[in-house]
């Protein structure tokens, strides 16, 4: 009952999950322990000056109104992968992770820890997705169902399902289907979702880095940040002044597998981890199963324990 309370914050993903719980536990019965992996864990680091929204205060403390940040597994376990390949301690990594695919979210990580995150009390908000809108201003909410009658629950599903690179190029959700149409005589809205999309990961990685104080790092994952070479680079374009040239041959052979694709010499590193959040998941099963039932800390953060 209280993860389905929570089914309109992630409208794409907590309703399929619980579900999922539901079905589980009428074939495998009640004794069976189950875990619940939340993907917010990875967040809970955040500090208060940047999870907290600029709304009245005892508002957003009734009602628990406040970032959350979510793709928290992909980001925790490409820090981790991150750390073995440099053969870095955790607590030393400082880079920006950035998880592309359907649904996109850029994470700053200091000492290994989230310290801000661009999803926010949904996954809504930050970068433009398959078919999520990203940031957006919400008077337009006011202006799009005074004049097209929409209720709040149409405005959030069209923000939510007719958004983000659909909505743009009007075409698809899909990067690659947009990559093929770019190429062509009619590929103009195709072009400008590309470009959006891009140029919005840029702005976030240009925040971020004032917010670390500068990072070893960007890391790319997800669907797109591993398969599409370029997209990378031209998120990476005019990030030279920050000592981050790419390697073209690199990052062109850098399709699914782990890679540094940035120039020798670069003070500013970029890599490709693909990442691997079934892994984290069982990881952290056993680890909360090994403890006992009840709330356990894997990986760093609350949010794991039986369901």
């Amino acid at each position: 009952a209280a993860l389905e309370a929570l089914g309109e914050l992630a409208p794409l993903h907590n309703p399929p999950a619980v579900s999922g719980v539901r079905a589980s536990r009428e074939i495998l019965g009640p004794k069976t322990p189950m875990v619940a992996v939340f993907d917010t864990a990875f967040h809970h680091t955040i500090p208060e000056h940047a999870h907290s929204y600029a709304i009245p205060h005892e508002m957003a403390r009734r009602y628990g109104l406040r970032r959350y940040g979510f793709h928290g597994t992909s980001h925790r376990y490409v820090t981790e992968r991150y750390a073995e390949i440099r053969g870095t301690p955790r607590d030393q990594v400082n880079i920006i992770t950035l998880h592309l695919g359907n649904g996109a979210s850029a994470t700053a990580i200091k000492g290994g820890r989230s310290v801000d995150t661009s999803m926010g009390f949904t996954p809504l908000e930050g970068l433009v997705m398959g078919t999520r809108s990203g940031d957006l201003d919400p008077a337009i909410l006011e202006v799009l169902s005074q004049r097209e009658g929409l209720s709040v629950d149409q405005l959030l599903t069209m923000l939510n399902t007719a958004s983000g690179l659909l909505g743009l190029s009007g075409l698809s959700a899909d990067m690659r289907t947009l990559l093929e149409a770019a190429a062509g005589p009619e590929g103009r809205q195709a072009r400008l979702a590309i470009e959006v999309f891009c140029y919005r990961t840029r702005k976030y990685i240009g925040a971020y880095l004032a917010a670390l104080g500068g990072a070893d790092a960007i890391v790319f994952t997800g669907g797109i940040g591993e398969n599409a070479p370029a997209i990378r680079a031209q998120i990476c374009a005019g990030l030279d002044w920050f000592g981050l040239p790419l390697d073209p041959a690199r990052n062109g052979a850098a399709v699914g597998h782990e890679a540094r694709i940035s120039a020798d010499g670069s003070r500013l590193q970029a890599w490709v981890i693909p990442t691997d959040e079934e892994l984290l998941i069982a990881r952290d099963t056993v680890r909360c199963l090994a403890g006992g039932s009840g709330r356990q800390t894997a990986g760093g953060g609350e949010g794991v324990g039986n369901a």
